[in-house]
């Protein structure tokens, strides 16, 4: 019997339908912020944070994600960095809205989630945990929902593991002492979600921002709009 909810953020609640261009406008945000203070050119800058970002992704969970992002990122940067970790937070909270430009609200987000969490299902974001509370939190608020609304978030303090390494999502399991096979994974990258499907996991691919990158046969899965599962949840029972 499924008693949890796992939901991805990014293309399954908040609707994106160009990651390049929210890459885009996310770093021209950051090197407006930071390029002049850190003394750092546009490509050493964004270079820095891609070395970050990719440090998490292979993360084998030694060190939180945000522990191996500082010390990738100040290896590539030069230790300086480290003294703006508060300022790059206070960027989040702020000058980072200016990629919502390039997302739209999901008008069922919040009432899909709150739904299921009124019937009784435990709530998990499961958004990969490459940034900070304040980014992803922002983030929610642009997909039309509250973070509150979430027993848990994997952000890039609380997490050791990225997306689509299983041991990311068992450490959630680990932490909120669930079992794989009473969960339902509601994503839409068919490497990164539906990869808990061996785990054990229901799942449910979302369609609407489909993400395909090695091209595979997903027609296994169940799947369907963001509004087809809204349908869904409706008939889900009470746990």
């Amino acid at each position: 019997m499924i008693k949890n909810i796992l939901f991805d953020l990014d293309g399954t609640l908040l609707v994106m339908k160009d990651q390049e261009l929210f890459i885009k406008m996310y770093f021209e945000a950051l090197c407006k912020r930071f390029c002049k203070e850190l003394g750092l050119t546009p490509k050493q800058l964004t270079g820095g944070i891609w070395k970050g970002t990719e440090a998490m992704f292979y993360n084998d969970g030694t060190a939180l994600n945000s522990d191996v992002f500082w010390k990738a990122f100040s290896e590539t940067c030069g230790d300086k960095v480290l003294k703006y970790i508060d300022d790059f937070d206070d960027f989040y909270t702020n000058e980072f809205n200016y990629a919502k430009a390039c997302t739209s609200e999901n008008p069922l987000a919040s009432k899909c989630v709150q739904l299921l969490k009124d019937k009784g299902y435990r709530i998990v974001l499961a958004t990969n945990p490459v940034f900070p509370i304040s980014a992803t939190g922002n983030r929610v608020s642009w997909a039309g929902a509250d973070k509150s609304l979430f027993e848990h978030i994997t952000v890039y303090d609380n997490s050791s593991y990225c997306k689509p390494n299983p041991k990311y999502y068992e450490e959630i399991l680990t932490k909120l002492s669930m079992k794989a096979e009473e969960c339902l994974m509601v994503g839409n990258d068919v490497d990164e979600d539906m990869c808990t499907h061996e785990m054990g996991m229901e799942t449910y691919l979302v369609t609407d921002c489909l993400e395909n990158k090695r091209n595979r046969d997903y027609s296994s899965f169940t799947q369907g709009t963001f509004e087809d599962f809204y349908k869904i949840a409706q008939q889900m029972p009470i746990v």
